[in-house]
């Protein structure tokens, strides 16, 4: 079975990437490295998940994915962003985000809204690929479902008439913005995996 070190201390992520992933041991940074922690100094996604990538590829001289995700809305030009997790402040904390973002929208009739995932796979002595995949809904006032995490009980997704939280993790991996980063990766450079 491979080793996937993902470089994210997010318990929701590590399950998503499980899901994604059933066939290999999929390991969380912290179960390597506790003290492992980047300052996500990135104006993108991307640049976000290079940096925690790269340094946890050199730190353990070991292949590396970092992900930074966020939800983007078009009312609210972008936001929340590279600040989703912290969009209500230190420490995170999902339901103040979703109240604070449900607060931000109460007077906007436009509610799409579109998941972003960005995906950087480090390697020692390799340049660092990225892979970008999104997922298109909008935001409902009414919180429904138990699973996922974040912003999933107030994303709806059209298609499937579903907030992200009522989806099963194998739902959720087929048409995530995660899952859709990691089709891309996985059609690129997906035998490393293997």
């Amino acid at each position: 079975m491979k080793d996937i070190i993902i470089a994210s201390n997010n318990k929701g992520k590590i399950e998503d990437f499980k899901a994604i992933f059933p066939k290999a041991n999929v390991i969380g940074i912290s179960e390597i490295a506790p003290d492992f922690d980047v300052e996500e100094t990135g104006t993108t996604f991307e640049e976000n998940a290079i940096l925690k990538s790269e340094t946890a590829s050199k730190a353990l001289n070991k292949i590396v994915i970092a992900d930074d995700s966020g939800l983007s809305v078009e009312a609210l030009y972008g936001e929340p962003g590279i600040y989703s997790a912290r969009y209500a402040g230190e420490p995170k904390d999902d339901q103040a985000n979703i109240e604070k973002l449900l607060s931000n929208l109460k007077d906007k009739e436009n509610k799409k809204a579109e998941f972003i995932c960005a995906i950087a796979v480090s390697e020692p002595g390799k340049d660092t690929v990225t892979y970008v995949g999104k997922v298109q809904g909008e935001i409902i006032d009414e919180q429904r479902g138990e699973n996922g995490f974040g912003y999933d009980p107030i994303f709806f997704v059209p298609s499937l008439d579903k907030t992200m939280a009522e989806l099963t993790a194998a739902e959720k991996s087929a048409i995530s913005h995660r899952g859709n980063a990691i089709k891309l990766m996985n059609e690129d450079i997906g035998e490393r995996f293997q």
